[in-house]
């Protein structure tokens, strides 16, 4: 099969495994030179024809450069879905939602989500004449209470949400919120594609803060959405705020992040079991008063969590360390192989007090750290976290 930028890919791919759909980035091949690394395609335009048609359809590089295709097809293929676009972040990515509503419409969110997006609803969204309910993550009664028919147009699902990893149960909410005719989008940024499938649980669209999981090495502020319906009236009001709206990617970085995707079903695997091990070594700890943790049998989002991700729970978890907001500031300050950043889902371990990076209307508890485990020794971890707790009595 011929791509419509020149490469030949595989007919069956959507009979592979994820692990050989990231790996082989769908067997792509240049046709020009047959090269097996995909070519980087800088040119901001493209020639027209002396009957003033484009050679293969592309006229702009905002929405039409031959670089996007591989890896937009690759996210198609591990969400099962129809058409996926690249934006400049994350957070680009889910304005570009909230800005495809119209003012009046309703969205309903979690409670606990990602801090920054959270803040931008509640002003710009506002301000723009949307109307927010926020709900607990885990509680599906909540959710169903609060969907309304006629008015409720969108809801937001963030799950395993940050920081806490509750879960929420996707089908049962997609279930509620089709019924009353609103749009479900999950940010599946934390358990990516290869742990959860939200469109076969029902989600309409996708997004993933690609600067995570998907590109894995911290070297890429990257957001994508992926839609179960390309056709569908919302997604073309999406594509046009895309276009229009100029928050796409750069090449460079659209390339950069294929080849972490090439990698995602190993890293994924490795941190989701340095996570797992982590958890159950210091969930009874005499030094740590919780360890949040989807994979624990302990956590109350557990069930539906072993119900809709497949494959393990993924690499972020979140500790309480004992002795208050100070304490849990000096252990994470003598960790070593953790380190004090931002952002998560690369391949090197993360630390951070979430409530002082939030300031002081986050509802994180000051003794909380939240922890993006990377693929580093697991024993190695275990160790760092131990002699900085030690450090911190």
């Amino acid at each position: 099969m011929t791509t419509k930028s020149g490469a030949t890919m595989s007919a069956d791919n959507k009979k592979q495994n994820p692990a050989t759909i990231t790996a082989q980035a769908l067997g792509w091949v240049e046709e020009t030179t047959r090269s097996v690394t995909p070519p980087i395609y800088p040119s901001t335009t493209f020639e027209r024809n002396t009957d003033l048609s484009y050679h293969d359809g592309r006229c702009y590089t905002r929405t039409d450069n031959p670089t996007y295709d591989q890896a937009c097809a690759v996210l198609d293929a591990l969400e099962g879905g129809a058409q996926t676009r690249l934006f400049a972040s994350g957070m680009a990515a889910a304005v570009a939602l909230l800005h495809a509503l119209s003012p009046g419409d309703h969205v309903v969110a979690p409670k606990v989500m990602y801090w920054a997006l959270r803040s931008f609803m509640l002003d710009s969204g506002v301000r723009a004449g949307l109307t927010f309910d926020f709900v607990d993550n885990g509680d599906t009664a909540q959710w169903v209470k609060h969907i309304q028919p006629g008015k409720t147009r969108m809801v937001w699902l963030e799950t395993p949400a940050n920081p806490d990893w509750q879960i929420t149960d996707i089908a049962a909410v997609a279930d509620a919120a089709h019924k009353a005719g609103a749009i479900v989008a999950v940010d599946n940024t934390v358990a990516t594609p290869l742990l959860t499938r939200p469109i076969e649980l029902g989600a309409d669209i996708v997004m993933h803060s690609a600067t995570k999981y998907l590109n894995g090495h911290s070297d890429v502020l990257a957001g994508t959405l992926t839609t179960a319906n390309k056709d569908s009236e919302f997604w073309q009001r999406v594509c046009k705020q895309h276009a229009g709206g100029g928050g796409v990617l750069g090449v460079f970085e659209a390339w950069l992040l294929l080849r972490g995707m090439r990698t995602l079903s190993i890293r994924v695997e490795r941190a989701s079991a340095n996570a797992m091990a982590i958890a159950r070594h210091f969930e009874n700890h005499p030094e740590i008063a919780q360890v949040q943790y989807p994979g624990l049998e302990s956590h109350i989002g557990h069930d539906i969590a072993k119900r809709q991700m497949t494959g393990g729970f993924g690499g972020m978890m979140s500790i309480r360390v004992k002795g208050g907001g100070k304490r849990a500031v000096d252990f994470h300050n003598q960790c070593k192989l953790f380190k004090r950043a931002t952002s998560l889902g690369g391949v090197e371990s993360l630390i951070e007090h979430r409530s002082s990076v939030e300031g002081p209307t986050s509802p994180v508890p000051d003794d909380l750290l939240r922890l993006s485990v990377g693929i580093e020794d697991a024993h190695d971890l275990i160790h760092d976290i131990e002699t900085a707790l030690d450090l911190s009595k």
